[in-house]
Parts: C-alpha cells; structure tokens; sequence
C-alpha cells in the first residue's frame, strides 16, 4: 500500500466526467508523476489530493486518514504541502521575509514563535529560514524583492518555503511553466537534490516530458478522466497507448 491511495474516484461538473473510476497508488519516497493531454483530469485529480475538490464517489488516503473535505491548514498539518502552477509567494517582500512567514507558522494554522519540530525560539527560526535559503541557493540573494527574481528563482523559494513545513509529501502543479531551459534544468537538479537527501514522496504533474523522465519512478497517464496506463519511465516511452492518446504516434519522447 503506498503513503497516497486514490480508490474508485468519480467526479462530474454537470454533464462532463472529469474524472471516472481513478485508482491510483504513490509508493513512499518515490517520485510519481501524473501525465496526459490537456482535459485529461490532471488538476481536477490533483484538487482531490489536496481535498480542494470532493469526489462524488470514491476516497483520497494519506496514510491511512482520509483528506476530503479538509482545510488547507488541516492537509498541511497531516505533511501535505502543495506547489502550485504559478509560485505563490508574496512579490513586495524580500525573499528572507518570504522564508520567514512558513517558518513562523504553526500547523493549525496560526503562527508563533514556537514554530515546527524542535525550533523554540526567534532566532532559531531565523536560523532555520537562512539555512533553508542557502541549501536552496537562494541566501545570497536573501535581500531581493521576491517579485525581480527569475520564475526559476521563484519556483526555488516557493519550494523552500515548502519544505520549511517539513511535508512527507510535495505535490509539485507544472513546477517548470513558463521557464527558460536553463532554469528547467536547475529546477530538475533541485527536485534531483531534494530526493536525495530528504525522506519525502513526490507526486508531480507535468507536461515537459524531459522533467518528467529526468524524476521520474513511476508514471501514470490519464486520458478523458481515466488512468489510461501506469508503469517505469522506460516502459512508458514507447508504449503504443500512450503515444496514441498524448504524445502522438510522430512525436519523439
């Protein structure tokens, strides 16, 4: 059984099924990736991991606790943390301001000095916003405003202030949209890094087929709302369904 369980999912907005009979299991730290061509179900799917969206049939497992119907503060305090398509971080403050605002935050939602794990005081959480700024490249520009850096350097931060939450599970929406290559390559290296030395699970969709192959363990396509194929990245390649249904029976992977 994997840290993440979608059983039997349906979801429907009106006469559209957005997404039919999904099952889907996410081994623990592993990267999974979540593929298919646009109106596949791919945000509707990720909505329900993150209990934006209720299911009308089926269940969402974390661990064995169910995440329908939560708050947001309540999926952050079971480990969940969420980067979403365009970085969400706050433009008018510095990029040290912006560290310091998640790692200030308590998991119920409020904020307090006696911050996460075993950080007790305010220059701890100080400490603690610097060394995630530098593990993540970031502390030499720590007094930039957040709104002048590279969409890279902005993805960088809104994964740091993630990861200052310290989730089991980062749920990574087209992480490298609207990216130049080079900043697609370093956002790849990060996501490379963080697997590496961090005991956590990540679930990423995406439609760049080189982030996709370069992280991936496991692959899952979607197509019209359903699981179309999962399997390796090598056997994914050049399986003749998916080519048919998102990558084209010309197009090289």
């Amino acid at each position: 059984m994997g840290i993440l369980e979608v059983k039997n999912v349906n979801k429907r907005f009106g006469g559209l099924q957005a997404l039919g009979d999904v099952n889907l299991s996410v081994a623990e730290n592993t990267v999974h990736a979540i593929i298919g061509p646009n109106g596949a179900g791919k945000s509707t799917l990720l909505n329900c991991l993150v209990g934006k969206l209720i299911p009308d049939t089926g269940s969402v497992m974390f661990d064995g606790q169910s995440v329908l119907g939560r708050k947001p503060y309540e999926i952050n305090q079971m480990g969940i943390s969420r980067v979403f398509q365009t970085p969400e971080i706050f433009g008018d403050l510095s990029v040290m301001e912006n560290m310091l605002i998640p790692c200030f935050a308590k998991r119920d939602g409020g904020f307090s000095l006696h911050a996460i794990g075993s950080i007790d005081s305010e220059r701890d959480v100080i400490e603690k916003a610097k060394q995630m700024l530098v593990d993540m490249k970031l502390y030499d520009k720590r007094e930039m405003q957040a709104s002048s850096m590279s969409r890279g350097d902005k993805r960088r931060l809104e994964i740091a202030m993630c990861l200052s939450q310290e989730p089991r599970l980062l749920l990574l929406d087209e992480p490298t949209a609207g990216m130049a290559r080079a900043d697609t390559n370093n956002t790849i290296d990060l996501l490379k890094q963080i697997k590496e030395e961090r005991d956590i699970t990540i679930a990423i969709i995406e439609h760049d087929m080189h982030v996709v192959f370069s992280l991936a363990d496991r692959i899952t396509v979607l197509a019209q709302g359903t699981p179309l194929v999962e399997d390796t990245p090598d056997k994914i390649k050049g399986h003749p369904k998916v080519k048919e249904a998102y990558l084209g029976e010309t197009q090289a992977v």
